[in-house]
């Protein structure tokens, strides 16, 4: 090979990027942007009424078509809430889990979150919100939890399955919200929202006879305030609920392998 002059440049082969067509953001999703961010700057503070969707559009220089679908970007975000009536308009929510919620359903029904990615975002997501609640939780909201409990027991004797599915997925937001976060709430419900999806997709079911047991004994360790019995507790029972699941979903025989995981 023979070398190059000094002083002389060696040409350098061209690259050929790839590059695809960028589309500029839609009108729509900068005018939601700017009122999201006079929002987050405390501009507009919950309960305050945005000025009517006729004024902002003539404020933002926009049709009114344009200004109604930037409040519905903002109301799936959870930051807004737009009611309709001769009192209604445009209102700053307190704060929602909305864009959480519907994120994760969005992803469910994509396909993106399997059967095993529920299992084990409910066990890691409970044994978080057991951990800080035992901390913080007040024996009012344990006897709450209680009365949950009861109400489930009484549904499950009538057979009523859409009461005890509601009132046993009801316990756990009660229980996230006694951790008095509203990130591990938020992940919660968001959680329980798949799980409702997931439990709506299987339909009615002989609920199985270790939860209302297992729940009384998570009761009794939370009044006693042992977060790592009651940790165990949930998670051996969140085990057993979701192999359940997974034997309707797929029409396993019992004992048989749900995944190379198990």
């Amino acid at each position: 090979m023979t070398p190059s002059k000094p002083g002389r440049r060696t040409a350098q082969p061209r690259v050929e990027l790839q590059v695809a067509p960028v589309a500029p953001q839609r009108i729509f999703q900068e005018v939601a942007a700017q009122l999201r961010r006079i929002i987050s700057e405390g501009k507009l503070k919950p309960g305050d009424k945005l000025p009517p969707e006729r004024e902002l559009a003539a404020l933002y220089g926009v049709s009114r078509n344009t200004m109604r679908e930037a409040l519905r970007a903002l109301e799936l975000s959870g930051l807004i809430e737009l009611r309709l009536g001769a009192t209604g308009g445009a209102f700053v929510l307190e704060g929602s889990s909305n864009a959480v919620v519907n994120g994760m359903r969005d992803l469910y029904f994509l396909g993106a979150i399997t059967p095993e990615h529920l299992t084990d975002a409910r066990i890691s997501i409970s044994a978080a919100v057991i951990r800080m609640a035992v901390e913080r939780i007040t024996d009012d909201e344990i006897d709450g939890l209680e009365e949950n409990v009861a109400a489930a027991a009484r549904a499950h004797a009538s057979g009523d399955f859409a009461a005890r599915t509601a009132y046993h997925q009801a316990f756990h937001m009660l229980l996230a919200k006694a951790t008095r976060n509203p990130i591990l709430i938020a992940a919660m419900e968001g959680v329980m929202e798949i799980t409702r999806q997931f439990v709506k997709a299987i339909g009615p079911q002989e609920w199985p006879t270790h939860t209302l047991p297992s729940r009384r004994r998570l009761l009794r360790h939370l009044r006693a305030r042992d977060g790592e019995a009651a940790v165990a507790e949930m998670t051996s029972s969140l085990r057993k609920l979701h192999r359940g699941y997974l034997v309707m979903a797929r029409g396993l025989k019992p004992g048989e392998p749900v995944s190379r995981r198990e």
